[in-house]
């Protein structure tokens, strides 16, 4: 099979593909944000950039997160005394030798660099793999894919929040001030880190919504103008809010 029928067979699947390099890198001028399911935009790419390898965009709009081991730098190690936790799922052979583990995205979930341990990184929001079978390398796996583990999600490194005696209500003060730390994180993200640092500040502010300190309405109208100035499209940062808030509920 060609780079462009495996592309296509991935966006059968539902993920969302771009033209990568040998060097794996994207060949397209925007990146992973060109990524597409759609065929004729796929074979458009292919006439436009080339496909030499096969990008996927991870995250919410492949409904994919990839558990990604680096046997090089100490991942095997780590796979040697894990592997037997980890649910049977979809498994690829890398070019460096390592592994791609293929699960669905859990909303949230973010690309994180060896947070987990060294050599195993984590790439779904924000970010992109390379589909190693379309450069000749082995489906060690072909099971259907597995809800991502709950014990592999990084811990939240947000700073707690202040805590206010029992029955207390928040200072008026207190209120604004984070609302104003949350719009300014998202107004501010950097490229890569823009929409998951939306979402976090959605849950954030679902939490003073459940606690009374804020409408959702008001919520979300702050936070669709913070994903504005970030360069976030407005239909996406809805979804993204919608799902921060949901989660922020559970």
């Amino acid at each position: 099979m060609r780079p462009l029928d495996h592309a296509l067979e991935c966006a059968a699947r539902g993920w969302a593909v771009f033209p990568v390099g040998r060097d794996k890198r994207p060949r397209t001028p925007n990146g992973h944000k060109a990524a597409s399911t759609e065929p004729d935009r796929i074979r458009a790419m292919a006439v436009q950039f080339g496909f030499v390898l096969v990008g996927i965009r991870t995250g919410e709009d492949s409904d994919l997160a990839v558990l990604d081991i680096d046997r090089q730098n100490n991942g095997g190690k780590w796979w040697a005394e894990n592997r037997h936790r980890l649910p049977a799922t979809r498994t690829h052979r890398t070019r460096s030798g390592g592994l791609h583990l293929f699960f669905r995205h859990r909303p949230g979930l973010r690309c994180n660099a060896q947070r987990i341990a060294l050599g195993t990184d984590i790439r779904a929001e924000g970010g992109y793999i390379i589909y190693w079978p379309a450069g000749g390398f082995p489906v060690l796996t072909d099971a259907p894919l597995a809800e991502w583990p709950s014990w592999l999600t990084p811990p939240d490194k947000s700073p707690p929040a202040p805590s206010y005696e029992l029955g207390g209500q928040r200072p008026a003060e207190h209120i604004e001030a984070q609302l104003r730390a949350l719009v300014r994180k998202v107004a501010l993200a950097p490229q890569g880190q823009r929409n998951g640092l939306l979402w976090w500040a959605s849950r954030k502010a679902s939490g003073m919504v459940a606690a009374g300190e804020l409408s959702q309405p008001h919520a979300e109208a702050v936070l669709i103008e913070a994903a504005r100035r970030a360069g976030l499209e407005e239909r996406e940062s809805a979804r993204t809010i919608a799902s921060g808030f949901k989660r922020g509920a559970a």
